[in-house]
């Protein structure tokens, strides 16, 4: 692979791509781990995304690629949201609409997997993606099915045009077995299994770019494809924990809670999964609630107006169980939870107090429950996503976790300005755990 050459050595560059809950994100890193660009596409209606969005959102952030970059691009991964599956044709055209990351309609199909599948397994919820696999497969027409494919597995198929592969970060909710890596016989003896994927480990090499995409977006040819991951493991990669006591809170639309474990902890009556993660487990869990409460409310401004009115150390009297709509993953686990956001009160400072107050209790609730599943005992956490810049809502949380909290770096700007005071650089955005699934596979 050829390469040109800077002040002396060889300019290589990985991209990670990141699809998240509401929108997609580009991150271009060079071999020394230093971010060298990034972009993000919002998608038209979060709530309402579809396989057209994401499509349209990988094209514009690929035609985006500043030219000499592109040129030297020796690696791209892409990352998804958790569960977000479909069914495709062998043309990689979509049956069906994709069922996304909190879709819960494979409540019957749940209670099937329950008689077969091991006690505590993270595929008996309804937003499983064997769960759904189940539903898509006994509700659509499959004589046309060529794969059953995560959201990164069809997204990274677009560009690599090896379809069928996923990776077991994605596929572990699918009932993958990320201890004997295969497909256990209880999942293989399931109608259609041959529409599963074939899995490999998250940033291994699994081919390279189209030679028609590489032209069109001015990509090096060579450009290596890697196995991706989920949007959540991303952020934690890009947060570069490595070690016990230390958890990674994600507070974006919604709020993702991981850290390091030496043993597996499986519990999806409370929403709880063990990821494999080199020779230890990622441990963790998604609520539903999370930023997109706040923004349904308020937009930027006025949540940082608001914010700086409001006393991080003091309670608020309000009782706020803060979701968009019915049903929670964890740390209650219950399909039929519905929103606490009554009384109102008149005053909008004291409002915003109640919903990141409760919100912060959340947060506490799930690291409290990780703990008493025998997760290590917490020392600190690192926060990203976009409710990481909140410094309020920071104080807040950290007086109820009991326990320092710092903020992950969310931009280049950011990361100059870490280095240039001594800082510790720790990065935010799951894009940049992508594009180290590269330098690191």
């Amino acid at each position: 692979m050829k390469f040109s050459i800077v002040k002396g050595r060889i300019a290589i560059y990985y991209l990670g791509l990141d699809f998240g809950t509401s929108g997609a994100r580009a991150c271009i890193i060079d071999g020394d781990k230093a971010i060298v660009w990034e972009q993000r596409v919002a998608y038209p209606d979060p709530a309402e995304q579809t396989t057209a969005d994401w499509r349209a959102a990988l094209h514009t952030l690929l035609s985006a690629l500043p030219k000499d970059i592109a040129a030297q691009l020796h690696g791209l991964a892409i990352d998804g949201t958790s569960g977000t599956v479909m069914l495709c044709d062998a043309k990689l055209e979509p049956l069906n609409p994709a069922l996304l990351y909190h879709d819960d309609r494979a409540r019957q199909q749940a209670a099937q997997l329950k008689a077969i599948a091991p006690e505590r397994h993270a595929v008996c919820t309804a937003t499983s993606g064997l769960a759904k696999f189940l539903w898509l497969t006994q509700q659509s027409d499959i004589n046309h099915a060529a794969y059953f494919l995560h959201q990164a597995d069809w997204l990274t198929a677009l560009l690599g045009g090896k379809p069928g592969i996923s990776d077991y970060h994605n596929a572990m909710k699918t009932g993958y077995d990320v201890e004997q890596l295969c497909w256990p016989h209880w999942v293989m003896a399931l109608p259609h299994t041959h529409l599963l994927p074939q899995v490999f480990a998250p940033g291994e090499i699994i081919g390279h770019i189209q030679p028609d995409i590489a032209a069109h977006f001015g990509i090096h040819p060579q450009c290596a494809i890697h196995a991706g991951t989920t949007d959540s493991i991303a952020a934690f990669i890009a947060a570069d924990v490595n070690q016990l006591g230390i958890g990674v809170t994600s507070l974006g639309t919604t709020l993702v809670l991981k850290q390091l474990s030496a043993i597996r902890i499986d519990a999806p009556e409370y929403g709880v999964y063990s990821h494999r993660y080199g020779d230890l487990w990622l441990v963790g869990g998604a609520s539903n609630a999370g930023a997109a409460v706040l923004r349904h409310y308020f937009n930027d401004k006025q949540l940082a107006a608001l914010s700086a009115q409001i006393d991080p150390l003091q309670d608020s009297p309000l009782d706020y169980y803060p979701l968009t709509k019915i049903g929670e993953r964890f740390p209650v686990n219950d399909v039929r939870l519905a929103p606490r956001l009554e009384p109102r009160p008149a005053n909008d400072v004291e409002f915003l107090h109640g919903l990141l107050q409760g919100l912060a209790r959340i947060e506490a609730a799930g690291y409290a429950k990780l703990a008493e599943l025998g997760a290590p005992t917490l020392k600190r956490v690192v926060t990203n996503g976009g409710g990481a810049q909140n410094t309020v809502w920071k104080k807040m949380r950290e007086r109820l976790l009991g326990i320092p909290v710092s903020t992950a770096v969310v931009s280049i700007s950011q990361a100059r300005k870490s280095l240039e005071n001594c800082l510790p650089l720790v990065h935010s955005e799951a894009a940049y755990g992508s594009a180290l699934l590269c330098l690191n596979g």
